[in-house]
């Protein structure tokens, strides 16, 4: 990896960190970050040639895997009609249409470039519609980098066992509650007391940034049945689940019957990723009526010029006209035989550990067998130190894991025989590397 390491020094000297995004830099496992040039299907090759089986897939846009030929050729046909107009295009309307018929609880719809922007939206709007102030989330809760939701967050925050981010102002959290997660009776507990003062709820519908944790029986639907009966909003971040564990994502795979029916909803939805099929896209939708309290029709602003960015309307499109029932049964499927296969490598070399899952999505928790991983803290508690020898012994035998213990491991259709045969034959010595490690002073 010469050349990832000369790439990196140079970008250490232009970018703080050498990254624009934190985990890029590999500080919670070490070593030096392969700089990727290309992609194809479920491969990634880096600058020094080597080629890697993907399961970060641009931590989670490419449910179709990389470069798929459909959702180049509707980018190629975009990009040559131009890049960016400022004005609004045919494909906003075409991809908010997909967005309706897959999530029928999205009345309307803004699109927006990145998750942190809807949610950040969502929220403003939630204050906005109510009236209200306070807003509640939950410890282990990622919802980008907007300040007032950047308290006990996951993702990079906990890989770097940050507790929140300097330039903050303390008044600008002051509004934001934080709640253990899976914890219904301090929601209870909360809005007995000041229930006439909350705006929203804002919750991962199922988490997966601090690992994966499953949601308890009943948790998401209480939190509707609370905020309902104090008139408060429930926002549902499907940034990382939505369109990506079911056609409807998580609310869809937890909710919907056969007949597409379901038994609640949010007020709220804030999408990302796969909407954008790997191009900055993001979008909130939800209630008509809340949603329409949006500038030009409301009093809530929000204003992006490239919202709605033609090209990224196009992969958008063509990534949600393409995954289809198929590609659904076929992650659903290399996710189980993946889940099952990692299972048994950290079984036969006597690692402790949980596999955390809620739909494809998963992720591994190193000495948590006795109890699992429902909130924050037992993910924080968990025997983190074994991740980074394991995923450097992934690494070398080619396979690409997201370098946190604190993420969610992705798969997309495109993950073929090959692909998968590279990953099973990887995990044995990955998890004898993971038995082995001890913990560090």
């Amino acid at each position: 990896m010469t050349t990832s390491a000369d790439l990196f020094a140079t970008a250490q000297r232009l970018m703080p960190g050498g990254v624009n995004s934190p985990v890029r830099a590999f500080g919670s496992v070490g070593g030096v970050p392969p700089f990727m040039v290309s992609g194809e299907g479920p491969w990634l090759r880096d600058a020094d040639g080597n080629r890697y089986v993907d399961l970060v897939c641009s931590w989670g846009p490419l449910l179709l895997g990389h470069a798929h030929p459909g959702v180049l050729e509707a980018v190629h046909a975009a990009v040559d009609r131009g890049l960016s107009f400022g004005a609004s295009t045919p494909a906003e309307a075409q991809l908010a249409e997909l967005v309706q018929q897959r999530v029928p609880a999205v009345e309307r719809i803004r699109m927006v470039s990145t998750g942190t922007e809807a949610t950040m939206t969502a929220i403003r709007l939630a204050r906005g519609f109510t009236g209200r102030d306070l807003v509640v989330k939950f410890a282990g809760c990622y919802h980008g980098h907007e300040d007032a939701l950047l308290v006990a967050a996951g993702s990079g925050v906990a890989t770097l066992s940050l507790p929140g981010s300097a330039g903050v102002p303390a008044g600008t959290v002051a509004d934001t509650i934080v709640l253990p997660y899976n914890d219904l009776a301090a929601v209870e507990e909360l809005f007995a007391e000041r229930g006439s003062r909350i705006a929203a709820i804002i919750t991962e519908a199922a988490p997966a940034n601090m690992g994966v944790v499953e949601p308890g029986e009943g948790f998401n639907e209480g939190l509707r049945r609370i905020t309902a009966e104090h008139g408060a909003l429930l926002i549902l971040d499907e940034v990382l689940t939505g369109f990506r564990v079911h056609p409807a994502g998580y609310w869809g795979l937890s909710t919907m019957d056969d007949a597409g029916t379901s038994s609640w909803k949010p007020d709220l939805f804030t999408f990302g990723k796969v909407i954008g099929g790997g191009l900055p896209t993001a979008a909130l939708g939800g209630r008509a009526d809340v949603m329409e309290y949006l500038a030009p029709l409301g009093p809530v602003y929000q204003a992006g010029t490239l919202s709605g960015n033609p090209v990224a309307m196009a992969a958008g499109v063509a990534t949600l006209q393409n995954a289809d029932g198929v590609v659904y049964d076929t992650v659903d499927g290399l996710s189980r035989q993946l889940q099952a296969e990692l299972r048994s490598a950290l079984d036969a070399a006597g690692v402790d550990h949980t596999i955390q899952h809620a739909g494809n999505l998963f992720s591994v928790a190193f000495g948590t067998s006795g109890t699992g991983v429902h909130d924050y803290a037992q993910a924080q508690a968990q025997e983190s130190f074994r991740f980074a020898p394991f995923f450097h012994a992934m690494l070398d035998a080619g396979v690409y894991l997201p370098p946190s213990v604190f993420e969610a491991w992705f798969l997309s259709a495109a993950h073929d025989d090959e692909a998968m045969e590279t990953v099973i034959a990887a995990l044995p010595a990955a998890a004898e590397a993971a038995a082995a490690a001890t913990p560090t002073a």
